[in-house]
C-alpha cells in the first residue's frame, strides 16, 4: 500500500511538472552565429557587475568582494571596499554610475552586508567616489533588515531612470511566506530613492503607517536583472522557483504576486500554490518554464546590431547561454540562443561603444562582434 501511495504521488508530481513546462513557451531558436566573440577581460571567477568610466576603463565586481579596475589590459584591485557577507548567493553585487558621473563622481554599489545586530547579512546600497584606486566618501544609502544567515535571494541590481531616480532590488531572502507581501518588511521588493538616498515624495507608500518608504513595488522573489527600456520604464527579470522565471515591467505601487501566485513549483516538485492569477496582482509580461535561471539583462539600442535593436538580452546561469528575447509592442515574439555553451552568464551590458559585453563565470568578459555582411 505504501509503495502504491508513493507511486501515485510521483505520477501526480510528474504530471503537474510536465503540465507546467508546456505553458507560455515560445520556441527557443538555435544560435544564428552571425557574430564572433572576443575576450576583453580574461580570468574572472564570478563577475557580477560592470560599468565603464569616462576614460573607457571598466569597474568590475567579483562576488568574492574584490572591485577591479581594468585599464589598458591591466587589473588593479580597488581598496577600501566594504567587507561583504560572502555566502552562497551573497557577496559584492552590482555597480552603477550616476548619470552625471563626469560632474559629481558618484558610483553606486550593492552588496551583502554584515552590519547589524543579527548574525548573517542582508543587501545594502552605498555610494562612493574613486580616488587613487581607493573608494572614498563612502555613504550608506540603504540596508535591508534584519540580517539572516540564509545564503540566498539577495537580489541585486541597480538602475537609474531618465528622471534621475535610483532603483535597486532585494530578493525575498529565503523568507517567502513573510517578506514579499508585507510592505513593512524588507525583501522581495523594488526600491526607489533619490540619488542621495532620500525618499522621493511621490513614492507609493510614503504615507502608509509602518511601511518601508523606499518601496516602489513588491511581491518579488529574487530579481537579478534590471534595465531601462528605450521608452524610459524600468524592467526586471527574476528567478522563479522550479519554473516561473519572470520578466516584469515595474509599475508604481504594484504587487507582483510572489508567492501567492506563480507559474513555478517547489524544487522538490511539490506545489507552491494552485493559482497563477489573482485580482490585484500583476501578471508577468513573460515567464520561462522550465526556468533558465536568468542573471543580468539589457536592452539593445545600438545600431551595431540592426536585427536585434530594441530587443532584450538575458543571461542564463542554468543553460549557459545568452538569450535574445525578441520584442514587438512590449510582447515577447521570439527567443534566440546566443553564446551557447560558453558558460554561466552572470551579467550582460551594452557598452558606451555600442557593443554587447557579457560577463561569464570562470572565463571573463566577452564582447559580441557582429559579422560583416
Amino acid at each position: 500500500m505504501k509503495n502504491f501511495v508513493l507511486l501515485l504521488t510521483f505520477a501526480f508530481l510528474t504530471t503537474f511538472s510536465c503540465a507546467q513546462e508546456k505553458k507560455n513557451d515560445i520556441t527557443l531558436e538555435e544560435d544564428p552565429k552571425n557574430y564572433t566573440t572576443e575576450i576583453v577581460v580574461p580570468d574572472l571567477l564570478i563577475p557580477w557587475g560592470m560599468v565603464w568610466l569616462p576614460d573607457g576603463s571598466m569597474l568590475i565586481t567579483e562576488k568574492s568582494g574584490e572591485l577591479i579596475l581594468f585599464k589598458d589590459g591591466v587589473k588593479t584591485s580597488i581598496t577600501s571596499v566594504p567587507e561583504v557577507y560572502n555566502r552562497n548567493q551573497g557577496g559584492l553585487l552590482d555597480i552603477e554610475l550616476h548619470p552625471k558621473y563626469k560632474e559629481n563622481g558618484w558610483l553606486y554599489i550593492t552588496y551583502s552586508s554584515k552590519e547589524g545586530p543579527e548574525k548573517g547579512g542582508n543587501t545594502a546600497l552605498i555610494r562612493a567616489k574613486l580616488k587613487n584606486n581607493e573608494l572614498v566618501n563612502i555613504e550608506k544609502l540603504y540596508k535591508g533588515t534584519p540580517n539572516t544567515t540564509r545564503g540566498h535571494h539577495f537580489g541585486s541590481r541597480i538602475e537609474f531612470d531618465n528622471d534621475g531616480y535610483l532603483y535597486f532590488c532585494i530578493g525575498d531572502r529565503g523568507n517567502r511566506n513573510v517578506n514579499p507581501q508585507d510592505i513593512t518588511k524588507d525583501g522581495g521588493k523594488i526600491y526607489r530613492l533619490n540619488d542621495d538616498g532620500s525618499i522621493p515624495k511621490d513614492n507609493p507608500f510614503v504615507s502608509k503607517d509602518g511601511a518601508k518608504k523606499a518601496i516602489f513595488s513588491y511581491g518579488h522573489r529574487n530579481p537579478q536583472g534590471m534595465a531601462i527600456h528605450p521608452d524610459g520604464t524600468i524592467w526586471i527579470h527574476e528567478h522563479g522557483p522550479r519554473g516561473g522565471d519572470e520578466i516584469n515591467p515595474i509599475k508604481k505601487g504594484v504587487n507582483y504576486g510572489w508567492p501567492v501566485i506563480t507559474y513555478g513549483i517547489n524544487y522538490s516538485g511539490t506545489s507552491i500554490t494552485d493559482i497563477t492569477k489573482k485580482e490585484g496582482m500583476e501578471q508577468p509580461l513573460y515567464y520561462w518554464v522550465p526556468s533558465i535561471a536568468p542573471s543580468g539583462m539589457d536592452f539593445i539600442t545600438s545600431d551595431k546590431y540592426p536585427d536585434w535593436k530594441n530587443d532584450l538580452v538575458v543571461g542564463s546561469l542554468k543553460f549557459q547561454y545568452l538569450e535574445l528575447v525578441e520584442l514587438s509592442n512590449n510582447k515577447v515574439t521570439g527567443r534566440k540562443k546566443l553564446l551557447d555553451g560558453m558558460g554561466r552568464v552572470r551579467n550582460v551590458r551594452q557598452g558606451p561603444d555600442g557593443f554587447i559585453y557579457v560577463a561569464i563565470e570562470n572565463k571573463g568578459i566577452v564582447k559580441i562582434v557582429p559579422s560583416l555582411k
